[in-house]
């Protein structure tokens, strides 16, 4: 009945979804009314960094429910737990990244920081990569690295040009006219493809040289997942713009631009309020937020990363695999295939294993469990998948 209901009154993204009815969710996994549990090994897409329904979390959000949920639009209030969030983050962060913007979306934040990066800048021109993905609205589907995505949809911004990622020849296209680089540390939605040190390292150089703006994307890398707080910082760079969404909010809606004061000022005046929100950074998402990065630090949950990802590489093992690339716990598997992935996929959840492709290629799978998943748990998940591939490719 829940699911005829599903169909007929919610507007679905695609003809193909999995349709999973939880009626709870706890840790690593979640549960259907009929008391099977999946293994979520992609956290709601890098959502539930510290796993699903923690107590810290949920006891933030209900403090929090108590005393209000709404005062007033964005930045017309003083909203403890905005404040206190901010502060805390900011603090990681460094030089040049002090003041945050708080939105609902990682999309949202792509959207924000892109005008700020035309505003500060007085350039029009954006540029982005190839394979990337930076949301779903107009103008972060404009600098999407998925031409796809875009058909029907046009007009889309003028003045944005793809780059081809990791390729240092491509870096004299960042010149004068450009207000802003837009780019993923590490290739999400693209199949989980690193950035290669010296290119990243040369791309911010030569934002420097122009005066373009290093607008870096970190909506699925952020918050631990790759060992590091923030992948730029394994990478040895410094976002001029930091966009952050996903397990920013430890559940709940919540996205964010962060740059430094002189960069945000912009948006103050000529038009004043020139970016406006009513519910971005909302008490209740920022207290879960907060109380989720408190345990990603406090349970000192990225020292043990290294040590799960090399059970992941140890256990992923099969002649179906042609690849598996990423860093920390965010991973790809490749296959020779997209009918072969995707029955792959479909032999996952029937064993209890929810994974899922990608946007921009379609013959991989998906990994980023919770950051609190124990080795024992993670040896079981990637022995399921292995498992799912013999059935689906037996070597």
């Amino acid at each position: 009945m829940l699911r005829e209901e599903f169909i007929n009154h919610l507007a679905l993204p695609s003809d193909i979804v999995p349709a999973l009815e939880v009626e709870r969710a706890e840790g690593i996994y979640l549960y259907g009314p009929d008391g099977k549990k999946w293994i979520d090994f992609i956290s709601g897409i890098c959502v539930t960094n510290v796993g699903h329904n923690h107590p810290r979390v949920t006891a933030a959000i209900k403090e929090q429910v108590n005393r209000y949920l709404h005062t007033h639009v964005y930045g017309e209030s003083i909203m403890a737990p905005q404040v206190q969030y901010a502060k805390m983050l900011t603090s990681l962060l460094g030089q040049g990244l002090e003041q945050v913007y708080f939105t609902n979306s990682g999309t949202e934040a792509i959207e924000g920081a892109l005008k700020v990066a035309k505003k500060y800048t007085g350039r029009k021109k954006l540029l982005s990569f190839y394979h990337a993905y930076h949301g779903s609205t107009h103008g972060s589907l404009s600098i999407g690295g998925n031409p796809s995505a875009k058909e029907g949809y046009g007009p889309l911004l003028p003045e944005t040009a793809l780059l081809r990622f990791n390729e240092l020849n491509e870096l004299d296209k960042i010149n004068e006219e450009v207000a802003a680089v837009v780019i993923e540390v590490i290739q999400g939605a693209g199949g989980v493809v690193k950035g290669k040190l010296e290119f990243l390292q040369a791309v911010e150089a030569r934002c420097r040289e122009v005066g373009a703006l290093l607008m870096v994307d970190e909506i699925q890398t952020g918050f631990g997942r790759t060992g590091t707080l923030f992948a730029h910082q394994w990478a040895g760079i410094r976002p001029d713009i930091l966009v952050v969404a996903k397990a920013l909010g430890g559940g709940l809606p919540l996205g964010a631009f962060v740059s430094s004061p002189e960069i945000l000022d912009v948006i103050r005046r000529n038009p004043v309020l020139g970016h406006i929100t009513t519910f971005g950074g909302g008490p209740v998402a920022a207290a879960a937020g907060m109380a989720a990065f408190e345990v990603l630090l406090e349970e000192q949950l990225m020292e043990n990363i290294p040590q799960l990802e090399d059970i992941l590489c140890q256990e992923l093992r099969h002649s179906a695999i042609k690849e598996l690339r990423g860093k920390g716990l965010i991973h790809a598997v490749l296959f020779d295939d997209r009918e072969t992935s995707s029955r792959i996929q479909d032999a996952c959840f029937d064993r209890g294993l929810i994974t899922i492709g990608f946007l921009s290629i379609d013959n991989g799978l998906r990994i980023c469990p919770p950051l609190t998943i124990t080795p024992d748990e993670l040896k079981t998940a990637c022995r399921i998948m292995v498992s799912a591939i013999e059935a689906v490719a037996p070597s």
